[in-house]
């Protein structure tokens, strides 16, 4: 089971990320305060479930060949690229994988794109997607209440509220969250603290 939950979709012109910041090996809970949200170019972030240590190596291995990838064709990688690029990583270590579901979010020339990767790297584009303990309950509450067209604002709140749901249900998701929102003019987090969290009424 990969500890934690983190979920994206598409918005209007835009990606939204989000995972709660509770890291946990079995059972115990290590700390309140991880960070499972990462920002991987300008208009390219990442949301990972699973071991912070495999979380963090595997973003590093993909910032580092989008730079040699950006040095060499001199220009910035497309989203689609970047999943590529990580797809590739995460096969390389099929023998010994790292213990990580990542979802990848971006806005490029061909719009807001979202895909979720799992340990060995199979990539599958989604309107909305979740990883992690918490994936069950998450994408309940988004396949209910999703729909294409989503501004930013809407887009925020079913994040928040998918990740509410599956800490009400899941030991291994809890804590705060961090909320990553990509446009075409860059990318910004925001922590939700969870109990200050007010949920528009169904």
């Amino acid at each position: 089971m990969f500890g934690a939950t983190a979920v994206g979709l598409i918005c209007q012109d835009s990606v939204v990320l989000a995972a709660d910041k509770r890291i946990s090996y079995g059972a115990y809970i290590v700390s309140e305060r991880g960070q499972k949200v990462f920002k991987v170019t300008d208009k390219i972030g990442a949301a990972c479930a699973g071991l912070m240590a495999d979380m963090k190596k595997a973003i590093d291995y993909l910032k580092i060949n989008i730079e040699l990838y950006a040095a060499e064709k001199k220009g910035e990688i497309s989203v689609k690229g970047a999943v590529n690029l990580l797809s590739l990583i995460l096969f390389s270590r099929r023998l010994n994988p790292f213990y990580v579901q990542v979802l990848v979010g971006g806005v490029d020339s061909k719009g807001p794109q979202l895909y979720s990767l799992d340990p060995v790297g199979s990539a599958m584009f989604d309107n909305f997607a979740a990883v992690g303990s918490g994936t069950q309950v998450s994408l309940g509450v988004m396949e209910k209440e999703y729909r294409k067209g989503f501004s930013i604002d809407e887009g925020v709140n079913l994040a928040k509220k998918a990740l509410f749901a599956s800490m009400k249900r899941d030991a291994i998701t809890g804590a705060n969250i961090d909320i990553m929102v990509i446009t075409q003019k860059g990318i910004r987090v925001q922590t939700e603290n969870i109990s200050q969290l007010t949920l528009p009424k169904p």
